[in-house]
């Protein structure tokens, strides 16, 4: 059995990384809010599949409507602020319950479940699914996100099993 500072010790990683988690989510939809365009240009290209392979086939698939390319945007920030929200409010709670028992701990991670049930929506279904599959992402040179959510739905994963772990 760990004594109590023992338990806040082994706890702190994880509250270290949920808190960067939520941080890092709440900088990009910052960005993306505060620098739209930008970003909304890889949307428009992806969407518009305009740099895929030029003897692709699939290029039917693609969507030219502008009203559509923004819904899509406006879908990827407010799901990067919910992330955002949810997973500081978890690293808030487990920051705030380090010390706590085992049972009150674990009352502690429905909001870092929620976050990180966004970020395989986010990373996984939205990026690499729909981004990357359904509208062939990984065939641009220049609009390619593919490392970028593979990179982060393995943060995400890792994370959830060290929530699902930490007692």
């Amino acid at each position: 059995m760990l004594a109590k500072n023992d338990v806040a010790f082994a706890r702190l990683p994880l509250f270290l990384l949920m808190f960067g988690w939520g941080l890092l989510h709440l900088l990009v939809a910052f960005g993306n809010l505060t620098d739209y365009g930008t970003n909304f240009e890889f949307v428009k290209h992806v969407l518009s599949m305009d740099t895929i392979f030029p003897n692709s086939t699939v290029g039917y698939r693609a969507i030219s409507l502008p009203w559509v390319h923004h819904l899509f945007y406006a879908c990827i920030i407010f799901l990067e602020s919910l992330i955002a929200v949810f997973g500081l409010m978890a690293a808030y709670r487990f920051f705030k319950h380090l010390s706590s028992n085992t049972e009150t701990f674990a009352e502690q991670k429905k909001p870092a479940y929620i976050a990180l049930a966004l970020g395989i929506l986010l990373w996984f279904i939205s990026f690499s699914v729909v981004g990357a599959e359904w509208f062939s992402m990984w065939q641009s040179a220049d609009w390619n996100a593919v490392d970028t959510a593979n990179r982060l739905l393995i943060i995400d994963a890792i994370l959830y099993a060290l929530v699902l772990r930490v007692k």
